[in-house]
């Protein structure tokens, strides 16, 4: 049961489309910097909202996983 549910959040996160979402700071940053030609900074904020998304959804299962084997560690040897 677990691992279809792992196949299956994995494959709904690969298959998702990107997105590409800004807050208004940076909408204002890359919108005066469109309007002025150098269309490359919004392509950069883009890449660093995307790159703190994925450091985000990457950290906190492993923080899950390490406190699920831990507690699962105990258990056994408090059975003992």
């Amino acid at each position: 049961m677990k691992k279809k549910l792992f196949i299956t959040m994995v494959l709904a996160m690969l298959v998702s489309a990107n997105t590409f979402a800004q807050c208004a700071l940076c909408r204002a940053t890359v919108t005066s910097n469109l309007s002025e030609g150098r269309g490359v900074i919004g392509t950069g904020i883009n890449a660093g909202i995307l790159f703190l998304l994925v450091v985000t959804y990457l950290t906190i299962p492993t923080l899950i996983w390490v406190w699920y084997r831990t507690a699962k560690k105990e258990m056994k040897l408090k059975k003992i």
